[in-house]
């Protein structure tokens, strides 16, 4: 199944980050849930329409890694994997490597 995000939505892979202490204990993403959490861009919207009807061009493009936070997105299961929806707004940023 695929899904065509609408509007300024955009539909996030979320990465689970593993920490590891300085004395090799490895924290799961559960720890400190309060740091903002990144995913990488599957699909976006053509855009966020204008109230003069434009449609205003996304900042986001499939492949990105984005920064977000927590309680922003919309979980859904698409075919038993998990996929996050959020507005382009909500996106803190992207991570450039």
């Amino acid at each position: 199944m695929k899904i065509e995000p609408l509007y300024d939505k955009v539909v996030i892979k979320p990465l689970s980050e593993e920490e590891v202490t300085k004395s090799g204990i490895v924290l799961p993403d559960t720890v400190d849930k309060e740091k903002p959490m990144q995913g990488e861009v599957i699909a976006v919207g053509p855009g966020k329409r204008l109230d003069n009807g434009q449609t205003a061009p996304m900042s986001v493009k499939v492949g990105d890694k984005v920064l977000f936070t927590k309680y922003a997105p919309d979980e859904v299961e698409i075919d038993e994997e998990e996929y996050l929806v959020i507005d382009e707004e909500k996106i803190l940023g992207i991570v450039r490597e």
